[in-house]
């Protein structure tokens, strides 16, 4: 439906460190390597980037679903804002959700933030990309704090 490609998960994984909520992230080792790169470019121009949720197994994207489900949400809606299991970037082990502080972590005033502002400017030369901007091709309800590392970018 949202023409998403499936994600295959890393074989191995690299601590970027605590999330907002206290719970240890990860992402594939080179995407991790170039994320503290980004996070330490971030802090020497004043921005203090804050991972909110970075890996996310099958099992894991599963239960967000049914736990939406079980709220009576319907499928449809879903699915505008989550992606199937099997289909998340976050599976990839290169994706992550950011905030910085003063901003509602996964809301869209983030792109009212200088850290957004920041991230525009200067996240293409880390190889990170906003995946699902307003009227992106997938479908996908606009996410300013989504962003995942391409290596080809590198």
């Amino acid at each position: 439906m949202h023409r998403l490609h499936l994600q295959r998960e890393p074989a191995r994984l690299a601590s970027i460190g605590m999330d907002i909520h206290g719970r240890e992230q990860w992402l594939a080792p080179r995407a991790a390597k170039t994320f503290a790169a980004l996070r330490a470019s971030a802090s020497a121009d004043g921005i203090d980037m804050q991972v909110v949720s970075a890996f996310r197994s099958i099992e894991y994207q599963l239960g967000i679903i049914e736990r939406k489900l079980a709220r009576g949400l319907p499928i449809d809606e879903i699915l505008r804002v989550s992606a199937a299991p099997g289909y998340s970037e976050h599976h990839s082990g290169r994706a992550l959700d950011l905030t910085t502080p003063g901003y509602a972590a996964l809301e869209e005033e983030f792109d009212g933030s200088p850290a957004f502002a920041w991230l525009v400017r200067q996240a293409p030369r880390f190889g990170f990309t906003l995946s699902y901007p307003r009227g992106n091709p997938h479908g996908i309800a606009y996410e300013p704090w989504h962003w995942c590392w391409h290596a080809s970018r590198e």
